[in-house]
């Protein structure tokens, strides 16, 4: 969670000193929204990559999980089914 909250303010401070930037630089009123959007357009495009990215590491994480999952099961099976060849060995 600390790491979430850490490029959650990263990214506020970022975003706030490009506006506070474009805000003080000595450009006609045009120019500036021009930047303005400019510059919000490339975050939006960051911030979309960083979800694709999150995305696709959530997805291998629990597809990891769910194969690990998988091996324990089939481990238990067979655990369970080699308790009962034994079990019935002894009768």
């Amino acid at each position: 969670m600390s790491k979430a909250r850490f490029a959650l303010g990263a990214i506020i401070g970022a975003v706030a000193g490009v506006i506070a930037g474009v805000l003080t630089a000595p450009k006609s009123g045009k120019e500036t929204r021009a930047d303005i959007k400019d510059k919000a357009d490339e975050l939006k495009k960051q911030a979309d990559r960083k979800v694709e990215d999150a995305k696709r590491r959530s997805k291998d994480v629990a597809d990891d999980v769910r194969g690990r999952a998988e091996d324990y099961k089939h481990r238990g099976e067979r655990v369970i089914e080699d308790a009962k060849r034994e079990f019935s060995n002894r009768k």
